[in-house]
């Protein structure tokens, strides 16, 4: 008699198994894939809310509802980079520590090979579209170095590839590890803008940026994201409250978008406010067996559908997105675009994803 496997409140199976540190790390956390998978969906509902924002030039005086839309979505999902930092930060630290310095490569590499694809197809984008802001070599070269015109988005990347090595790095250093590749790469980046800087004054060229670089916030993200994600999940009872809390969280972050600043930093205490509430609510999830396998199709396509999303965005942003339109339309328009964009996304992720091409595209 086949006796099923326990399931714990995440979802996690629990096959019975000796007891070993590391045995929590191997169950897989479907609560994490869930969070990606609103995390990539919730960045896409992000920056429709930026299109809404620019249409008006950031005033609610050219379309007061195109306006407060804008503030509206930017700020329901302001919470989702923070979380790809606490996620990175579990990951590392927790989920699936690194065993040696060639696994950092290849978690590097799989960032740093789809951002160098996908700046070059942006940038062919925009210079088919004419809406390159320089020469096409000179953006190439910023790209580079860190400036990521016009794929806005990748910047990202630019600090998620020096986080997960610095933290790698410590965790390789706590087991005994001695990680020279992986020291060498962070000196680089550490002196890279100062070296650029000083090449720039001792001979009078215009260098790029040097843009890979992690802030002290998204470390604190990462570390803080770890703690969090690594708690027991969250009981049913509790969720209600933590969702009480993002709902405070959120109406503050709006508040402050529109009367301090737009976008709000995400170094904001409002923001890791609602970010902490977030990871609380979704903490330990538990996802139905069912759903599990279109779960995971969904969470391996979220990383590609972030990379080409804004192809889709500005291309029918301009078709879709209006200042002069009432409530309703604002509304419509405000869907519209969101599926326009975010399905077709997903769609061209999941097609290259069985095609093999993972590795290039994301």
């Amino acid at each position: 008699m086949t006796v099923p496997a326990p399931r714990n409140g995440s979802g996690r199976v629990t096959t019975p198994a000796p007891d070993t540190p590391d045995r929590a790390r191997r169950e897989h956390r479907y609560d994490i894939d869930v969070l990606r998978v609103i995390c990539a969906c919730a960045v896409i509902v992000g920056h429709v809310g930026g299109e809404f924002m620019n249409a008006v030039d950031r005033s609610p005086d050219n379309g007061g509802p195109a306006y407060w839309t804008g503030v509206f979505l930017d700020s329901l999902t302001s919470w989702a980079v923070p979380t790809y930092f606490a996620i990175a930060g579990w990951a590392v630290l927790v989920g699936a520590p690194p065993r040696n310095g060639a696994t950092l490569r290849t978690r590097s590499l799989r960032m740093i090979v789809p951002v160098g694809v996908w700046s070059a197809v942006y940038l062919l984008w925009g210079r088919w579209r004419g809406t390159n802001d320089a020469p096409l070599r000179e953006l190439a070269v910023d790209a580079v170095f860190g400036t990521v015109q016009p794929a806005y988005h990748l910047w990202y990347f630019y600090a998620h590839v020096p986080l997960i090595l610095l933290l790698g790095c410590v965790v390789l250093l706590r087991d005994g590890r001695r990680p020279w590749g992986v020291v060498a790469a962070l000196l680089v980046i550490a002196a890279g803008p100062t070296a650029l800087g000083d090449v720039g004054e001792l001979t009078g060229w215009d260098v790029p940026r040097f843009g890979w670089q992690t802030g002290m916030y998204s470390l604190v993200y990462a570390v803080c994201g770890a703690l969090l994600c690594s708690l027991p999940a969250t009981s049913r009872r509790h969720r209600g409250w933590w969702w009480v809390g993002a709902a405070v969280s959120l109406g503050a972050v709006v508040w402050s978008q529109h009367r301090i600043h737009f976008v709000i930093p995400n170094a904001s205490v409002l923001v890791a406010a609602l970010t902490a509430c977030v990871l609380m609510a979704l903490t330990g999830l538990r996802v139905p067996d069912r759903v599990r396998p279109v779960l995971s199709r969904l969470t391996g396509a979220g990383l590609g559908a972030f990379m080409c999303h804004v192809l889709l965005l500005k291309t029918f942003a301009p078709r879709i997105v209006s200042a002069d339109s009432g409530w309703a339309g604002t509304v419509v328009a405000a869907v519209a675009l969101t599926l326009a964009t975010a399905v077709p996304a997903f769609a061209a992720s999941l097609l290259w994803g069985r095609l093999g091409l993972r590795r290039y595209l994301g």
